[in-house]
């Protein structure tokens, strides 16, 4: 595995990600045939002394090509390697010694964020992002929703009072422009009370099928209920009821003259319930067909409903 190593005004810069040991960095020294004696310094450590090595470390070697180089080579370089290394000369004249500093950079790394998480709407979240690397990394969140705009936090977001839209999944990216960002997901489930989006009433000749539609948001998904007037509908040879996740469907066979009037639609979960009255009506006398009663009927059955809800709890 090859590397990139450069000198730029007596430093070195390598990337030695955590995990991954395969690198090399070889500091090379020059020097002429009027040198006595050689010698490598790490600090105030002696490395090498001529050709005799003084340090105890497996990577550390020497790559000498004919008399004229004498350069120091480290495999596997860790973190713990940087520091200052001095090459330093004794010619007849006086000694002389040369510097570079080895920087090394780790790439960033998340070592640990925030489970999925299911929460209420209205609550306090806390998300967290750890991550380390060489320099330290910035940390950016985003909510990969259709804008997926950047979310103001760095290694904890908070989110105060949390709404139903901002429900998914975020995004947390470490870099630090050593190598590729880290990136790691939560997934964010935000319950709610059901509210319903839309009713379909039914304008349906007597013999025919009548069919009356109710759909509401969720989350957990809502359970459904239909009455006419006080009494609970259910299955039967007259009646059929559908429920496909977010949308119930009352089917009424072979309509009759006492099946026209109102119906109420009621939606619950474990957070609140919310009904909705809709009206099978005989062609062109309109939805407003007892109307008036209708409307106090509905109000007696949101209450009755509700009662049986909290019981049921």
């Amino acid at each position: 595995t090859s590397c990139l190593v450069w000198l730029r005004h007596g430093f070195y810069l390598i990337n030695s990600p955590h995990g991954i040991k395969a690198f090399k960095l070889q500091s090379q020294c020059y020097v002429d045939d009027k040198v006595s004696k050689v010698a490598w310094l790490n600090r105030s450590n002696i490395i090498f002394a001529g050709q005799d090595k003084w340090s105890l470390d497996p990577r550390v070697d020497l790559v000498t090509k004919g008399q004229l180089e004498y350069s120091l080579r480290i495999q596997k370089v860790d973190v713990y390697d940087e520091g200052s290394y001095t090459c330093s000369i004794q010619t007849k004249q006086q000694p002389k010694t040369s510097q570079v500093y080895l920087i090394v950079q780790v790439p960033a790394s998340i070592y640990k964020v925030s489970e999925d998480i299911v929460v209420n709407e209205g609550s306090n979240v806390t998300l967290s992002c750890l991550a380390s690397g060489r320099p330290d990394p910035l940390i950016t969140w985003r909510l990969l929703n259709p804008s997926a705009e950047p979310l103001d936090g760095e290694e904890y977001l908070d989110i105060m009072g949390i709404m139903r839209n901002q429900a998914g999944r975020y995004e947390c990216k470490a870099s630090n422009d050593v190598a590729t960002p880290d990136v790691k997901y939560v997934n964010v489930v935000v319950n709610y009370p059901p509210t319903i989006k839309k009713t379909q009433s039914s304008e349906t000749p007597v013999g025919r099928i009548g069919t009356l539609q109710c759909d509401a948001t969720a989350v957990p998904n809502p359970e459904f209920e239909w009455y006419r007037d006080e009494k609970r509908l259910s299955n039967n040879q007259a009646i059929n009821i559908q429920i496909l996740g977010s949308t119930t469907i009352l089917m009424i066979a072979n309509v009759t003259e006492e099946d026209y009037g109102n119906y109420t639609c009621v939606a619950s979960n474990r957070l609140g319930v919310q009904n909705a009255s809709l009206f099978l009506y005989r062609p062109g006398t309109g939805r407003d067909i007892n109307g008036s009663a209708c409307v106090s009927q509905s109000l007696w059955l949101l209450l009755a409903s509700i009662a049986g809800l909290f019981f049921k709890c």
